[in-house]
């Protein structure tokens, strides 16, 4: 099985950045895909990032600002975040994938942290 802990979440200001990191434990992730969804309050779960065999991939609210890597001698994935905005506010949780294959979508994902709370002020 494998664990998945978000972590480096907190408050920032409209324009600024922040690095969320992902770290796994259990089994080694080097080829599972990973993804990064957020869900804000009353709303439904949204895709972020993802990192899978074809390369990376973003929703279309995050491109150009948001960065999705991993470091698999650390098994951790990150999600660079920058130019920051009021509707970035939300949780964002980090997915792992059973295998090389994962998008877009939630059920494409085996795997998910329990979240961390980004919130982004005026």
């Amino acid at each position: 099985q494998v664990q998945l802990v978000e972590s480096g979440g907190g408050l920032v200001q409209a324009g600024g950045s922040l690095r969320l990191s992902c770290a796994a434990s259990g089994r080694t992730f080097n080829n599972y895909a990973m993804g990064w969804f957020r869900q804000a309050p009353g709303k439904e779960r949204e895709f972020v990032a993802a990192i899978n065999w074809r390369g990376t991939d973003y929703g279309d609210s995050v491109k150009g600002r948001f960065t999705i890597s991993r470091d698999n001698f650390k098994n951790t994935v990150y999600l660079q975040m920058n130019n920051l905005e009021l509707e970035d506010t939300a949780v964002y949780y980090c997915a792992a994938a059973s295998g090389p294959f994962g998008g877009r979508l939630v059920n494409e994902y085996r795997y998910w942290g329990q979240g961390t709370q980004v919130t982004v002020s005026s």
